[in-house]
């Protein structure tokens, strides 16, 4: 038995106990992965953090407002979102008005990709790979454990209050979008493209796109000298490729070995 003061600061331990003996840890059947996990709260209050960390950007990032975009991405997002595991919240999907090619989420049914990204790919299969990409992200509720882990109890339940002002209340949010912008691990990449898999699949999109988008985002980041935000925060780009062909029952080559 490994002991939990041997791995886990003392100050997280204080949060942990309190956390415990308040009741405030509940244990949920994830409908996406199909496993037990342990959250530090409910879906309202995720949802809340959603809506607070989704002003924030919209205070910090020019959202685009061409309605081809907003009309593109939210036709294929919907459908994608009709058919993922996790039904109980809506989805909104946004396009922010910058070059970057990259695209992320955040707890609550949120989700961004940039103009640069939107316009890299041309047809509406790459996009809902994508799009599917992040679904899955929230639909395994990945944002909100990475942030119970890195920022603890306090901080989220500050960022997760309806409608608070103050420095407290900013750093809390300007803390969770930071972490979420960080990236996720291996793990949750691999588990997110192969839900994106089944979602486009049965959205009748044809899941093969997603791989032709890493191919693509990967070509576009040897014309640059620096790595493209898309690769800072979906990393493993060749392992991500091999595990889309495996799910997909697809033949490998010597370069989905190669990083």
């Amino acid at each position: 038995m490994i002991f939990l003061h041997k791995i886990v600061p003392r100050y997280t331990l204080y949060t942990i106990y309190y956390i415990l003996f308040c009741g405030c840890i509940t244990t949920e059947y994830n409908v996406a992965t199909h496993k037990q996990d342990i959250f530090l709260y409910s879906t309202e209050k995720e949802v809340t953090l959603g809506e607070n960390v989704a002003k924030k950007i919209a205070s910090e990032f020019k959202i685009s407002a061409n309605p081809y975009y907003i009309q593109r991405i939210k036709r294929i997002g919907e459908k994608i979102a009709g058919v993922c595991s996790r039904k109980e919240i809506s989805y909104y999907f946004y396009v922010i008005d910058d070059e970057k090619k990259n695209a992320f989420s955040i707890p609550g049914g949120y989700v961004y990709i940039y103009k640069g990204l939107l316009d890299l790919l041309g047809n509406d299969d790459e996009l809902a790979f994508v799009l599917a990409h992040e679904i899955s992200h929230i639909a395994c509720r990945h944002g909100i454990k990475r942030l119970q882990a890195a920022l603890g109890y306090n901080f989220l339940i500050l960022a997760s209050m309806k409608a608070p002002s103050g420095p407290q209340f900013s750093q809390g949010l300007a803390l969770a979008l930071a972490q979420i912008m960080s990236g996720y691990s291996r793990e949750d990449e691999l588990t997110a493209d192969e839900l994106a898999v089944k979602y486009c699949k049965q959205a009748a999109f044809n899941p093969k796109a997603g791989i032709e988008a890493l191919e693509k985002l990967y070509q576009e980041d040897k014309k640059t000298l620096n790595p493209l935000v898309y690769f800072r925060t979906h990393p493993y780009t060749a392992q991500r490729i091999r595990h889309i062909k495996q799910t997909l029952h697809l033949p490998l080559c010597v370069d989905d070995y190669i990083n």
